[in-house]
């Protein structure tokens, strides 16, 4: 009778313990869909986990982070998102606007975070700026706008250049808005403006190659996922080759570039974080307005500018 009367709690208590566990979340995953290698994006995914951090998720302590990578092969990208979907990830960061449209078409529930190049609305994305709508949310970066700029600054910097060549990448959804924009502006300055076109880094070699042909006199290097992954091998072919050459961003001219402008990535990418980090406490997509940073910065690489003399 006794021994009846002790396990009869004990059972409770048990009971009790395992619904308990059951009612317990288990920690959000986010899934990470990258366009690049994983070891080109390293500075940017630690801002990714900064912004995360902001909004008190840590990797590893209370949010899981499921990393894809494409390595600079869209091709991959619909597979890449599948499994994140297949795998009921909580939210998915897409770093471009390659990978966001992706995201979309593999997911009408999941929540989606992105970094889009150009106008999210025009590209189908999300219904407005300030009232996005559906599942997705994120950051939109000017690229296709301020590409005539970066031209500019290169002329201005090599006023002798009658040939400045565009290097693109032809499967990325924002070159035709680069490539119309830096036409108009070399028209205007009556440049000759030869379009180079690379998707693998065997491709970049032989558009240096090319580039020594055309006697090019500079360079405009396209505001691309890809080629900034490939920003070490662009910034050793310019000097190699003696071409000036302007980025988008400044990790091209830490690794030795000559010129970059445009915004700064790793604050786009922990924006990316903070938003991932407000749709795992429970904000909608719908209601985030779409962020677009308005602060642009010159970088130039005194050291290579002198070389360049």
């Amino acid at each position: 009778m006794k021994r009846r009367e002790l396990l009869l709690p004990l059972g409770g208590v048990m009971a009790a313990a395992g619904a308990l566990r059951a009612q317990q979340k288990a920690m959000p995953v986010i899934g990470f869909l990258g366009s690049p290698t994983r070891g080109s994006a390293t500075a940017l995914v630690a801002a990714f986990l900064h912004g995360l951090e902001e909004m008190g998720y840590i990797e590893g302590q209370n949010v899981a982070i499921d990393y894809r990578w494409a390595e600079g092969r869209f091709e991959q990208l619909p597979v890449l998102a599948a499994d994140l979907v297949g795998r009921k990830v909580d939210v998915i960061a897409a770093d471009a606007v390659t990978s966001a449209r992706v995201a979309k078409d593999a997911t009408a529930t999941i929540p989606v975070v992105f970094i889009s190049g150009g106008d999210p609305v025009e590209r189908g994305l999300v219904a407005s700026f300030a009232r996005p709508g559906g599942n997705l949310t994120g950051v939109a970066v000017m690229v296709a706008e301020i590409a005539p700029k970066r031209f500019e600054l290169l002329s201005e910097m090599v006023p002798q250049a009658s040939v400045i060549a565009l290097l693109v990448n032809p499967n990325n959804l924002q070159t035709d808005g680069v490539t119309k924009g830096v036409r108009e502006a070399a028209r205007a300055k009556t440049v000759q403006l030869p379009i180079l076109k690379a998707t693998t880094e065997g491709e970049i070699d032989a558009a240096f190659g090319t580039l020594m042909q055309l006697q090019a006199d500079a360079l405009v290097v396209g505001p691309e996922v890809f080629l900034h992954s490939r920003r070490e091998q662009l910034v050793a072919l310019a000097s190699r080759y003696a071409v000036p050459a302007i980025y988008e961003w400044r990790e091209s001219v830490v690794a030795g570039g000559l010129i970059s402008y445009g915004t700064r990535l790793t604050s786009v990418f922990r924006q990316l974080g903070v938003y991932a980090g407000k749709i795992l406490k429970g904000a909608r997509p719908a209601d985030l307005p779409v962020e677009q940073p308005t602060k642009f910065e010159l970088v130039i690489n005194l050291r290579t500018a002198r070389r360049s003399d």
